[in-house]
């Protein structure tokens, strides 16, 4: 087990501590940790890449622990009404469907590389800081312009379908490109 693949770990671990800070409102320190989260996910891809420490079991553990840490967030702000339930649908249907797509694409056979693209890892960004932004305004002064999270949300919905798309474009690409063979 290398640096990289332990910090991915650690970030799976800080989930649920989120959830709990924030089912008991202590949404401040929800943040802090959901911060160093957010920061890990940076981290563990430089020192993989710097360290030439790039594994197939960091290839999957990655992108479980960003999933993990995005959809536990916004499932549970969405219960707490602080980020709106049609966003919430929007990324968890995102993330279910590319999971289908996977599991079909294993099942006949097709391997499949995990790869982010650039449309996901700007997603991925926009998602991190749409929640960065629900939190941070728990804490903010009155008077904050109410427009920019609304902005945000749907900026953040739009990447989340674009990227969708572009995951189920490629998952068709690989079953035309493998029913010619």
């Amino acid at each position: 087990m290398n640096i990289p693949n332990l910090i991915s770990l650690l970030r799976i671990i800080l989930v649920p501590i989120v959830v709990i800070l924030l089912i008991q409102g202590l949404f401040f320190k929800a943040l802090v940790i959901f911060i160093i989260a957010a920061l890990s996910d940076a981290l563990d891809g430089f020192l993989a890449r710097f360290m030439h420490q790039q594994t197939v079991l960091g290839a999957y553990l990655d992108p479980i622990a960003d999933k993990a840490l995005l959809a536990s967030s916004f499932i549970t702000l969405s219960v707490l009404h602080i980020i709106p339930g049609w966003l919430t649908v929007i990324v968890i249907s995102r993330d279910f469907i590319i999971l289908l797509g996977i599991s079909v694409l294993s099942m006949v056979s097709i391997p499949v590389e995990i790869r982010p693209t650039f449309v996901s890892k700007v997603t991925t960004v926009l998602q991190l800081i749409t929640v960065l932004l629900a939190l941070s305004l728990r804490h903010l002064p009155g008077g904050f312009n109410e427009i920019w999270p609304l902005v945000l949300d749907w900026v953040t919905a739009l990447f989340t379908i674009v990227s969708g798309l572009h995951y189920m474009a490629k998952g068709m690409a690989l079953i035309n490109r493998h029913a010619t063979k």
